[in-house]
């Protein structure tokens, strides 16, 4: 889980979440690739697909009240040229705006784990389409000829420009914004690595969460829907192709065919443990993307919480979940530094090793509580992530079909 759900914890978290089902798995070949290949694959990928990857959840879920409630996205690329990754974080609390701890932010990670923030209280120019995925927010508009008033949808990249003096809008396919940093409304400090940040790119969806061709799925399955499971967690795209730029302090990073990926969160409540490893930068493996995650998470408003947890794997049109409904899945995480998985179900096995230095990462931000967007954990682009992946048959270990290193994963 991540955007505004990440963390780093106290204690080791170790967890185990079990069921009996099946599942299934897909084969693996290897090659490398540059810009020219990810843009060759784009192309092959994304013909007959367009508009097929759109997954449940991608709109906007606040119901109009005032109770507590918060949404965040996250939105990642990865330059393997540069072997770092940006990471663009929102989140909305509170959005009735008069009650609880109302805000908007714009997180952003940048190269070296780098860091930016700008936050405001100010709820009304904040927007978000219900039934797809589009979202904005106006921090300071222009003043000038030509203003038309804070965007409320999604505009062309000119109008934006022309009417926007710091904010950002994102949709499916068009992320755009410009940052400076304040933390002024927020609680605590975390340290800005620059002092503004903007950019612009598009981006070619591949994968959503699901083989490519079929219905797409939540990504907790039925779970998803119900209001009693908090906090709710979809991958919006677990695999996209991303050419654009951003500016980082006076620093430009052009980009083509970046490997890209997007989530999303919402509810009221957080888990009170979880980790979270996504990569889709593997060494020799330019179609292989990679989502686990494990947490106690809360159920309704007693004071009970469940082990959830799940590795998910997408390559060549097929899709890999082994998640606990269906199979079993173990875990065993350091506070910082190791993460540990493996999961299995009647049709597929996997194992996944993930680590990173000691200094490695950021404190980023999240919305917690009665506090607001306050720091609460720690992510990083630099983890060191080995996946491996046979097929199982008669109940035992069959073919390798996966073995997969990255030392770009994003961590937490």
């Amino acid at each position: 889980m991540s955007g505004p759900l990440a963390g780093a914890r106290a204690a080791p978290l170790a967890g185990r979440a079990r069921a009996a089902g099946d599942g299934r798995g897909g084969a693996i070949s290897k090659g490398g690739l540059g810009a020219s290949e990810r843009s060759s694959i784009a192309a092959r990928a994304v013909a007959g697909r367009r508009g097929a990857v759109t997954t449940p959840h991608s709109g906007y879920h606040w119901d109009g009240t005032d109770r507590r409630f918060f949404e965040g996205w996250y939105f990642k690329v990865t330059i393997p040229e540069e072997k770092d990754s940006f990471a663009l974080i929102f989140s909305i609390e509170d959005p009735a705006g008069n009650g609880g701890t109302p805000g908007v932010g714009a997180q952003v990670m940048g190269p070296g784990d780098g860091y930016i923030v700008q936050h405001t209280k100010d709820v009304r120019r904040f927007w978000a389409e219900r039934s797809y995925l589009a979202l904005g927010h106006c921090f300071k508009p222009k003043s000038g000829p030509g203003g038309i008033g804070s965007p409320k949808r999604p505009v062309s990249e000119v109008t934006f420009d022309k009417t926007v003096e710091h904010g950002f809008q994102s949709t499916a396919t068009l992320h755009q914004g410009s940052i400076i940093h304040d933390d002024s409304s927020t609680p605590g400090k975390i340290q800005p690595t620059v002092d503004s940040c903007s950019w612009c790119f598009n981006v070619h969806s591949i994968y959503g969460w699901g083989s490519s061709g079929q219905r797409q799925q939540s990504t907790a399955g039925w779970l998803a829907a119900l209001p009693v499971f908090e906090p709710h967690w979809q991958v919006l795209m677990s695999h996209g192709l991303a050419s654009g730029w951003f500016k980082w302090g006076d620093r430009m990073y052009n980009f083509r065919d970046a490997p890209s990926y997007y989530e999303k969160n919402w509810g009221a409540g957080f888990p009170s443990k979880w980790f979270w490893v996504q990569c889709n930068d593997f060494d020799g493996h330019p179609d292989l993307c990679l989502t686990s995650v494990g947490a106690k998470r809360k159920l309704g408003l007693q004071a009970v919480e469940e082990d959830v947890g799940m590795i998910g794997v997408h390559y060549k049109g097929e899709f890999i979940e082994l998640v606990p409904w269906s199979g079993e899945v173990e875990w065993e995480v350091e506070p910082w530094g190791s993460w540990r998985m493996q999961a299995r179900n009647s049709t597929a096995e996997a194992e996944l090793i993930v680590e990173t230095k000691p200094d490695a990462g950021t404190v980023l931000r999240a919305p917690v509580g009665d506090e607001g967007l306050a720091p609460f954990c720690r992510d990083s682009f630099f983890g060191t992530a080995h996946i491996r992946i046979w097929e199982r048959q008669g109940g035992r270990r069959g073919s390798l079909l996966v073995d997969a290193l990255s030392t770009t994963a994003a961590v937490e």
